[in-house]
């Protein structure tokens, strides 16, 4: 009995391919933040995210929008 090699390439294809959605966790480590902070943003809108199937998930636009909304609110004070 031989051992088959096991092709990966479609997986390595799956990969690059950017996420259009993120954990809360991966979202916090995006804005380099905790992931109880995370969950406080979200709690308040400040942060957008959304339920699918009982898993919360941040859209992966939203840290950015959210870091923008903040440099505008600062540079406005």
């Amino acid at each position: 009995m031989s051992i088959a090699t096991v092709d990966i390439a479609p997986l390595a294809e799956a990969d690059d391919l950017a996420p259009v959605l993120l954990t809360v966790e991966e979202a916090a480590r995006c804005l380099r933040i905790g992931r109880t902070t995370c969950y406080a943003l979200i709690r308040t809108g400040e942060l957008e995210s959304l339920t699918i199937g009982g898993l919360r998930r941040v859209p992966a636009d939203a840290p950015a929008a959210y870091l923008a909304r903040r440099r505008a609110e600062q540079r406005a004070a």
